[in-house]
């Protein structure tokens, strides 16, 4: 058995979460945030079965799509500076994170 741990941005998180229990995949639903953009994203914990690992896999790469967002990029000072006129940058996000862990026992009560 294994559990798969997939972070993967809030846009893409109902429509993973619907894809993966139309396939029979149970989902735990996690909300995080991300280091980087600081926005929130979603952790998915998936637990199945070793056969089931790729087609879980493909389903996830299905529904979480790249794409480019405008972002201001932060302050050289650290902070928020009068004089600083940030020219916002084309970053790409989306996609996914995607941990792949054994899985030594598994209870439930």
């Amino acid at each position: 058995m294994k559990l798969i741990i997939a972070v993967i941005q809030d846009k893409d998180s109902s429509r993973l979460v619907d894809a993966l229990g139309e396939e029979n995949f149970q989902t735990t639903k996690l909300a995080t945030t991300g280091g980087f953009l600081k926005e929130g994203n979603t952790t998915l914990m998936i637990g199945c079965e070793d056969e089931y690992v790729d087609e879980a896999l493909k389903v996830i790469e299905d529904n979480c799509s790249h794409r480019e967002q405008m972002v201001a990029p932060i302050s050289p000072m650290g902070g928020n500076a009068d004089s600083y006129i940030p020219k916002p940058v084309k970053v790409e996000v989306g996609g996914a994170v995607v941990f792949i862990l054994p899985i030594e026992s598994f209870f439930q009560f």
